[in-house]
């Protein structure tokens, strides 16, 4: 099977009415995906365990599913309409927060879409983000979306601790395991930050300004600041829906690789 049966699937898919914020005019939430394909016994699933990186409790691809052969990773980017509503300082815009939670909803969709579709073809597939064996400890999950597109060549990290694909870390991820057996896509970088300006060569550190949190600094990311912020302010002025990102937009890497 080529990689561009798969493409067009997903493709198809974002065409359906889930893509849209009803309480917004129809605003279209995800433009079309970037996806990506990762050797499901690639060396680099194996060192997202050790300690430098910080998960122990990552499970690679075939605890998910026995004889995995692939891990199909995509990138979802936030339409311009959405991006641009969260430009101003200061709190998430009403549009970004039904995005960030209504638009997850239709990820997840697109997940089962894809586990289904795979299963319709003969092979087998799992959703580890979607499957009962799916754990959140403090901040830290046993399958990281982000650190698979890594492992699968869809991006590296920034200074905020997105993910920057070439078309911006604006997005969110997800991905399949499965015992289809396709050729992995590429790392054409050379660092896991070698995307990100200031990590690179010390340049820009845009999303420093944009935190509203302080929880970015030119040392990196406090993510329990990051999370007090959500949940002791922006929660209660907009749940159920609700979200930050200014570090995703009104930025460099908002939409491409800087």
């Amino acid at each position: 099977m080529s990689r561009q049966v798969i493409q067009e699937a997903l493709r198809h898919f974002m065409e359906r009415p889930g893509n849209a914020l009803k309480a917004h005019g129809g605003m279209r939430i995800w433009d079309e995906p970037l996806v990506a394909f990762a050797d499901a016994e690639d060396f680099m699933f194996e060192r997202l365990r050790e300690p430098a990186v910080g998960m122990p409790g990552f499970r690679p691809p075939g605890e998910w599913l026995p004889g995995a052969k692939t891990v199909i990773s995509y990138f979802l980017p936030f339409s311009e309409e959405v991006r641009s509503s969260n430009y101003r300082p200061g709190l998430p815009s009403p549009e970004w927060c039904s995005a960030r939670i209504d638009g997850e909803a239709f990820n997840d969709s697109l997940r089962r879409f894809l586990v289904t579709h795979l299963e319709g073809l003969g092979y087998q597939a799992v959703a580890p983000a979607l499957a009962q064996e799916y754990t959140v400890r403090d901040l830290s999950s046993n399958w990281s979306e982000r650190h698979v597109a890594f492992a699968a060549g869809l991006g590296t990290f920034g200074l905020s601790r997105s993910l920057i694909t070439q078309r911006g870390s604006a997005g969110r991820f997800g991905s399949v395991v499965t015992d289809l057996e396709m050729e992995a896509t590429p790392r054409p970088f050379i660092t896991h930050y070698s995307h990100c300006p200031w990590l690179d060569r010390g340049e820009c550190g845009a999303c420093v300004d944009r935190c509203p949190s302080g929880a970015i600094t030119t040392e990196g990311k406090d993510k329990e600041a990051c999370r007090r912020y959500i949940d002791d302010v922006v929660k209660p002025m907009f749940e159920p829906r609700y979200g930050c990102a200014k570090c995703q937009t009104e930025v460099p890497c908002e939409t491409r690789i800087p």
